[in-house]
């Protein structure tokens, strides 16, 4: 794989694991972010109608933590989500100094063609794996994450 400025790194960068996770990270993120502003979204919009959709109408705090997004983001991202009517912002009936967010028909219309996109993002990254190959790709990814997150399932 070649650099950013499109020269080959030493032989012995090239071979190391991490070198190769953030240079497909950042192609990745790349393919994400080009993927998505062509329908006029960005990740942090992604994340939040995601979890909208799993969880429900929740705070704005919780949709951070649930999204992984700190909620300074999670305030811009919501405010430009109401302004295009993805999501609704309403005073929490029992705390009233919270605001509640609830996903709208049309984000989840917008969140069915990010869904799409993404799908068409991961086969473009993906396109050198068979299947399976993908499969044990995941199942690999998600076993280093789980470890260093330091969860459980990291021990199976």
């Amino acid at each position: 794989m070649e650099s950013p400025t499109g020269e080959s790194p030493p032989a012995r960068l090239a071979g190391l694991p991490s070198w190769l996770l953030t240079q497909t990270a950042r192609h990745a993120h790349r393919l994400v972010t080009e993927g998505f502003a062509e329908i006029g979204s960005r990740g942090y919009h992604y994340r939040l109608l995601l979890t909208l959709d799993e969880v429900g109408p929740t705070s704005q705090a919780d949709l951070g933590r649930r999204s992984g997004i700190h909620l300074s983001d999670v305030v811009a991202a919501v405010n430009d989500l109401a302004d295009r009517q993805l999501v609704e912002r309403s005073p929490d009936p029992t705390d009233r100094r919270r605001n509640v967010i609830t996903l709208t028909p049309a984000g989840r219309r917008q969140l069915r063609r990010l869904d799409q996109r993404l799908t068409r993002i991961q086969d473009d990254l993906l396109a050198p794996l068979a299947p399976a190959e993908r499969d044990q790709l995941t199942r690999l990814l998600t076993r280093l994450l789980d470890h260093h997150r330091g969860s459980p399932a990291a021990d199976d």
